[in-house]
């Protein structure tokens, strides 16, 4: 790994955790349905990224598999959120 590549990976690390931090409170404290939708949405992308950072730095292939996880629960959550939300039922 080069020095430059060790010193970013737990800076972008860092500015990850600080985006999933930002994005708890806004999921804690959004005014309206919506907003707590967008950002469950955010913070399973933050997430995502995250794990892949995390398998930079590791070398470890496992973290991919976990980050791609992430994006496919996070996608179908998000889907189903906002069909409930259009609709009010998830299922028809």
């Amino acid at each position: 790994m080069t020095p430059l590549l060790s010193w970013a990976l737990p800076v972008a690390l860092f500015m990850l955790v600080l985006a999933m931090v930002c994005t708890l409170l806004r999921l804690l404290k959004g005014p309206a349905a919506q907003d707590r939708v967008l950002a469950l949405d955010c913070m399973y992308i933050n997430g995502m990224l995250a794990m892949l950072v995390l398998g930079l730095i590791n070398a470890n292939s496992n973290y991919f598999e976990a980050a791609l996880l992430i994006a496919l629960f996070g996608f179908v959550g998000s889907t189903a959120m906002a069909k409930f939300l259009l609709r009010g039922e998830v299922i028809e």
